[in-house]
């Protein structure tokens, strides 16, 4: 019976090496003179540090164009509030979203149902395991899963088998 399973990962290598672009950029970019803006990750966490909220906006919008120049989607992203540090400064913590999370996962699995496609779907932790009698069918339900609007998140689709 073929399957395939659907998984949202993002590769941590390549977030690294966005986050050194960021760096190299906020120390040669003439409006961050003198700044103590700074991008920093630890296991799947980034710390913006930036002096005010200007400041920060532009560090958001070097997170977006080197994570797309990296091919890391900026949706694996989840920014929280951002909070004050001292000096004046703020702080905010992003976190890099791995996995599939509950939520998503049921509303996969409803949408995937409620389209009268003859798949199983089954969830397995943080990822979602699709399976079916025909090739074609699963090729239907990823079709169907690339375009939900409600999941914010990319996601993959992988061991794809016969």
């Amino acid at each position: 019976m073929p399957t395939f399973d659907i998984v949202s990962k993002t590769d941590l290598q390549e977030v690294d090496n966005a986050i050194n672009g960021i760096t190299r950029e906020i120390k040669q970019r003439y409006d961050f003179k003198g700044s103590k803006c700074s991008v920093e990750r630890k296991e799947a966490i980034i710390t913006i540090n930036a002096d005010d909220d200007f400041k920060l906006k532009q560090v958001h919008e070097l997170i977006a164009i080197h994570f797309t120049r990296r091919k890391v989607d900026p949706r694996v992203l989840d920014y929280k509030e951002p909070e004050g540090a001292s000096g004046g400064s703020l702080r905010q913590q992003v976190t890099v979203r791995e996995g599939i999370d509950q939520e998503t996962a049921k509303y996969i699995v409803k949408e995937l149902k409620g389209s009268k496609l003859k798949v199983q779907v089954a969830i397995q932790g943080d990822e979602l395991r699709v399976s079916g009698k025909k090739r074609d069918n699963l090729q239907e339900a990823i079709t169907l899963c690339k375009g939900l609007k409600k999941v914010d998140q990319p996601l993959q689709f992988v061991n794809f088998r016969d």
